[in-house]
């Protein structure tokens, strides 16, 4: 008698928006994304996640091979290590020697005043998209280190590296929120991804106050004030597209939360829940400049999609 094989994970029934991302996940290019699905959703496990991760690895200890789908070809650049730190901070592995090695990485990239640029000045010649910038002395930026410090500070990694980026970003953060700096909304979304997980939660919480204010006077993160059907959404001018409530405030306890009232809130996840598309998958947050990384994206955006209306208790 053939010995059993392991008991199928239970799977998502009829046509509820899980079980309809997951005939999208499984129909998208990225491995990586099944598996984070699998885990977050069908009981699957981390190692799974952490060996489609590594296809990403570089020998420098930075993540390539558009780990960030806007970044083509093999070369570590910061944008995926965000990605990368985002993915094993979900299956909770956010620590030991990849990190170790990934910050090795991070130090080796850094500007002379301790940051990460949104892109290093490495060979050129490899793909990407046209809003990426490309200069040969790129500044620190925020957009980049933010959710880097924030999520190895969520993490308890301590780290060399660590002690001027987060100085970096605590004056990056007070810029913003004193309107010393331009405001535009992917650079606020960095900094709640580091508010949320730097450890000093008081002074995290005066921050975010005074950077909420800002952000509701210049009307920054306007509220959707109905749903919009999939179908009618505009094609997105690029990665400053205005953002609603649930891409800034991703979880309830983010201390952005409270730059918006429950009504508010509501509104922006029944926009989201109403986003999903025809063949189950949501629709990236980045304009279109080649079919591979649309897709790429939009995988990515399915599997955040659906973790950000699970944390906010919608029925998925």
């Amino acid at each position: 008698m053939p010995t059993p094989g392991p008991a199928e994970p239970a799977r998502p029934a009829g046509s509820s928006p899980l079980a309809r991302a997951e005939r999208f996940v499984w129909l998208s290019p990225r491995v990586l994304e099944q598996r984070r699905f699998a885990y977050h959703f069908l009981g699957g496990g981390a190692e799974a996640v952490e060996t489609a991760l590594t296809a990403y690895l570089g020998t420098d200890g930075g993540y390539g091979h558009a780990l960030d789908p806007d970044l083509r070809g093999p070369v570590s650049q910061p944008p995926h290590a965000v990605h990368a730190l985002r993915v094993l901070d979900g299956i909770g592995r956010c620590g030991g020697q990849r990190v170790e090695r990934l910050c090795r990485y991070l130090t080796s990239v850094s500007t002379p005043d301790g940051a990460l640029p949104v892109c290093h000045p490495s060979p050129h010649g490899y793909p990407a998209a046209p809003w990426v910038p490309s200069a040969d002395d790129p500044r620190g930026a925020l957009l980049t280190t933010g959710p880097v410090v924030g999520l190895l500070h969520r993490n308890e990694v301590w780290h060399a590296w660590l002690f001027r980026a987060t100085d970096f970003c605590w004056a990056a953060v007070a810029a913003l929120a004193e309107g010393g700096a331009a405001m535009r909304p992917y650079e606020v979304a960095a900094a709640v991804a580091f508010l949320d997980g730097v450890p000093d939660r008081a002074r995290a919480e005066a921050a975010a106050e005074r950077l909420g204010r800002r952000v509701r006077e210049e009307r920054l993160i306007v509220p959707s004030p109905v749903p919009e059907p999939a179908g009618d959404r505009p094609e997105a001018p690029g990665p400053d597209e205005p953002l609603q409530v649930h891409d800034i405030a991703r979880t309830p306890g983010s201390p952005a939360r409270r730059w918006f009232t429950d009504a508010e809130v509501e509104r922006s996840l029944d926009a989201l829940v109403a986003a999903q598309q025809e063949d189950g998958g949501w629709p990236p947050h980045r304009r279109a400049w080649t079919p591979g990384a649309t897709l790429e994206w939009r995988s990515v955006a399915t599997v955040e999609a659906l973790l950000t209306l699970r944390a906010y208790g919608r029925r998925i």
